[in-house]
């Protein structure tokens, strides 16, 4: 059920993202904040504050890290080719052989270390799992990571990611 109880109220979960869809819907049909607050009634603070929340940053350093990935040279290639600063990927058994090699410290110092370096960028695509997303969020921050979903966690075995997807995210981000 999409209804939430907020005090008094009875909120429509749906609504809201529905309002939320057509304000960007107008927006990237060329309407000015003010335009779509008068179209739809509302407050053109709302649009400014809304667009502030799911504004991703431009320019900078951009990392980017993914796993299980099946056809990672070629994404490799492709991020490199569109100018990616930092690059980890691994397949699903490199994965794993990472976590089961060498000591607990290790790897913990290992993921220690690229959360370090990964903290110094403008923009971290992480390609994983939903929740692997969230973490990463969670762990250097909603305005700096950019997900692309592979599916729900646990995922199991390699997955195909779109080189020129990647590269064209990587290639908006450089803008």
């Amino acid at each position: 059920m999409d209804l939430l109880r907020i005090g008094d109220k009875l909120i429509s979960k749906r609504r809201i993202l529905s309002s939320i869809d057509r304000i960007l819907e107008l927006r990237m049909e060329g309407h000015s904040q003010q335009e779509v607050a008068d179209i739809l009634g509302i407050d053109r603070t709302l649009i400014s504050r809304l667009e502030s929340l799911g504004e991703v940053r431009k320019g900078g350093r951009i990392g980017l890290i993914g796993f299980p990935i099946a056809n990672k040279d070629e994404v490799r290639q492709a991020a490199e080719e569109a100018g990616v600063d930092f690059l980890l990927l691994l397949s699903d058994a490199e994965r794993w052989e990472l976590v089961t090699e060498g000591s607990g410290a290790e790897l913990f110092n290992q993921i220690l270390e690229w959360i370090a370096q990964l903290k110094e960028f403008d923009s971290v695509i992480f390609i994983g799992s939903d929740m692997r997303i969230g973490l990463a969020e969670a762990v250097l921050g909603s305005d700096i990571v950019i997900g692309m979903s592979l599916g729900p966690s646990p995922i199991k075995g390699d997955r195909r990611v779109d080189p020129e997807a990647v590269a064209s995210l990587i290639r908006s981000l450089r803008v």
